[in-house]
């Protein structure tokens, strides 16, 4: 099969990641909000970080390494590094990316007992749904 024919696939393969990618993104931002005094004992009680924890090493970290490996093979073929809304949406993409991370390290600091100031993640999630609202109309139109 030819590098034209793979195209579609890797499209939507690079799509389905993306989706697995934000969903986890926006769980852990959903989970992680700020609690009353910060108080994230009651997610400990529950087992929901370590739950949560689980999910973003097991399938968004992954997804998020398909998503660009992918984007990077995609740009690549159509040639579209030099085009600013792809410069525009990958500076989106390592927005999206930084979110990620500082999630994974605020489940990593409350699995090992310690104490994370949730309100730095306050706005992860209106972050995320901006940020992937930009990068579906860059994608999508190509304005630029």
């Amino acid at each position: 099969m030819n590098a034209a024919a793979l195209y579609p696939w890797l499209k939507a393969v690079h799509v389905a990641a993306a989706i697995a990618f934000v969903g986890g993104v926006l769980a852990a931002a959903v989970t992680l909000r700020p609690l009353p005094g910060d108080d994230a004992s009651a997610l400990k009680e529950t087992g929901t970080i370590r739950s949560l924890r689980g999910w973003h090493r097991n399938v968004t970290t992954p997804a998020m390494l398909i998503v660009w490996a992918l984007g990077i093979m995609l740009a690549q073929q159509g040639g579209w590094f030099t085009s600013l809304w792809l410069q525009l949406k990958l500076a989106l993409v390592v927005v999206l990316s930084a979110v990620h991370g500082v999630q994974s390290g605020a489940l990593r600091r409350l699995a090992g007992g310690a104490a994370v100031h949730m309100q730095g993640l306050r706005f992860s999630g209106l972050v995320t749904i901006v940020v992937v609202a930009g990068v579906a109309i860059l994608a999508i139109i190509k304005p630029f």
